[in-house]
């Protein structure tokens, strides 16, 4: 089966989501579960009609899978970085397509902020743990690497940070019409500007929040989506690619030629144009790596994404309205779980004020040493 089958076929037909925030009371496993249960009151479905499950940052499959009483015929664990958001989803869509399982839940639950989760540094398991030969010259955490990118690019396009706060400013206005969010109050470019460095030159509104929640999304086939509760939003396009040599050190290209790689399928996969998009959803741990997955996924010139933000691009009412939630940066971290849920409500149209108009088509789009990216739709016309 070719990946070009994929198109169309697999369908989102529940999404469930905890509230986010300091959670103290739940812990990994009760954060799934409960968006869990959200997600197949979305659909419609029961925890009966699950024959697929896939886990991440969830400790141990088993132990859920026996507190839910199931026994899937498809089952995977995935670690815990937020890279893993893209590949779950993407498993889930060829285990549907390939027929090995008819209903796939993917399941992600974080207890980030009451565990007093870090990252970076020896112990860390979420985020640069892969650049152990960095830790003894203090180059521990991916806020560093980030920064250490930026500055580069910065160097070579002249890339500003007041660029990077219209990122932040923008994301924070789309939280503020976001009943879930975590940090709603709108923010200014002098605020970014003025706020304390964390590492230079990132700001604190550079950098995402470390918070509690569960997410989940339910996944099945073209044919069985009719009959669920809710409209069922597919899976048009889903790809994945790599830049694992040398992956410990900044890529040179801000991981560039594996989006380019990535941009060369997915939009054919998807039958559908990169002009067509309505909407995007881009993983924001940092802000740099917004401007990074821009012109990596070819939606300005290589050294402009700068300026081209700047312009108010992503701003809702602007050419691709961005993390239309708050995304990482004001939403909370869920290490891209949420962002693909808010796609999914996008094009339901189940986003109140914060309601991308006529939204057929929107992309997720990720930018690490594995880079996935995902198409989300109506069946095209």
């Amino acid at each position: 089966m070719s990946i070009t089958s994929l198109a169309g076929r697999p369908a989102i037909v529940g999404v469930g989501t905890t509230p986010y925030g300091r959670l103290p009371e739940y812990d990994q496993y009760d954060l799934g579960a409960w968006a869990l249960k959200e997600a197949l009151s979305d659909s419609g479905l029961a925890l009966g009609d699950l024959d697929g499950l896939i886990v991440s940052r969830i400790g141990d499959y088993q132990r859920f899978g026996e507190m839910l009483g199931i026994n899937p015929r498809f089952t995977a664990q995935l670690p815990g970085q937020g890279r893993m958001a893209g590949i779950a989803i993407q498993q889930a869509a060829m285990a549907i397509a390939t027929g090995m399982a008819s209903v796939v839940a993917i399941v992600y639950g974080n207890n980030g902020r009451s565990s007093h989760d870090r990252y970076g540094g020896e112990g860390d398991q979420y985020g640069s743990g892969g650049a152990g030969q960095w830790f003894p010259y203090g180059m521990t955490s991916p806020g560093a690497l980030h920064a250490m990118l930026f500055e580069r690019h910065s160097a070579l396009y002249g890339t500003t940070s007041a660029q990077l706060a219209e990122i932040a400013v923008t994301f924070r206005q789309h939280a503020s019409l976001n009943p879930q969010a975590v940090m709603r109050d709108p923010i200014s470019i002098e605020t970014h500007q003025n706020s304390r460095f964390i590492c230079e030159p990132l700001h604190l509104f550079d950098y995402c929040l470390i918070n509690d929640g569960g997410v989940a999304l339910i996944i099945t086939s073209q044919d069985r989506a009719k009959d669920c509760r809710k409209k069922p939003v597919y899976i048009r396009g889903v790809e994945q690619a790599t830049a694992l040599a040398d992956s410990s050190m900044p890529p040179d290209d801000f991981w560039r030629k594996p989006m380019q790689s990535i941009s060369k399928r997915i939009y054919k996969q998807a039958d559908c144009s990169r002009d067509e998009l309505n909407a995007l959803m881009i993983y924001d741990n940092f802000t740099p790596t917004v401007l990074f997955s821009l012109e990596g996924y070819g939606f300005c010139p290589i050294g402009e994404s700068g300026p081209w933000v700047k312009e108010g691009h992503l701003r809702l009412g602007g050419r691709f309205p961005a993390n239309t939630s708050g995304g990482h940066l004001s939403e909370s971290y869920m290490q891209g779980w949420a962002l693909n849920v808010e796609a999914v409500r996008q094009i339901r149209g189940e986003c109140g004020d914060r309601q991308v108009e006529n939204a057929e088509l929107i992309q997720y789009m990720a930018a690490a040493p594995i880079c996935t990216s995902i198409i989300y739709g109506v069946l095209p016309r």
